[in-house]
């Protein structure tokens, strides 16, 4: 099986572009976004201390997984890298697939960088990948993600009662939805 997208390509916005995430993305950059504990209190990483070791082996992984696209964000105006959005993963018998994404530079955030990001990686799944259902599960108090994923039309669908360990103690964890025949290209 062939990946849709070759790592040279980018799918491009107006304020940030998406491009498969490679080795050389493996920066202390990088690792110090998934140590911060502002950036990452929504993120499994935070349960432990991340290394470049550990990021190159979760980026080798993606790369070399046909279920699992990993995307950079890279702001357009200057071509940061400020973060990552993750498709996966495809269950390909039902055409599913999980959205999950973060912008790791605090000074990009509130400024809708992850909504067209969001948008991006929704056209890339139905459109190039022909995929049925896209969601994200997401904390019930991550107030800014709620906003992205219904900007860019995905729907709350239910929540699953005290499932995940947030930063103030157990937390919902909401599942959003969005149907190929739903979403407004």
């Amino acid at each position: 099986m062939e990946r849709a997208i070759k790592p040279e390509d980018f799918l491009a916005g107006k304020k940030v572009s998406l491009r498969l995430v490679t080795i050389k993305d493996c920066t202390q950059r990088y690792v110090s976004w998934l140590n911060d504990p502002k950036v990452n209190q929504y993120l499994e990483t935070r349960w432990s201390n991340q290394t470049i070791e550990t990021v190159r082996e979760f980026v080798n992984t993606m790369i070399n997984s046909l279920d699992n696209y990993l995307f950079a964000i890279i702001e357009n105006k200057n071509g940061t890298h400020i973060g990552n959005i993750k498709l996966g993963p495809i269950n390909s018998h039902h055409s599913f697939a999980d959205v999950s994404y973060f912008i790791g530079e605090r000074s990009m955030w509130r400024k809708g960088y992850a909504t067209e990001a969001v948008q991006l990686i929704t056209q890339f799944g139905f459109k190039k990948l022909r995929l049925h259902r896209l969601q994200a599960g997401i904390y019930a108090s991550h107030v800014a993600s709620k906003r992205v994923l219904e900007k860019v039309g995905y729907k709350f669908e239910c929540s699953r009662k005290t499932q995940l360990k947030g930063a103030n103690g157990w937390e919902d964890h909401l599942l959003y939805g969005l149907l190929r025949e739903d979403w407004n290209a």
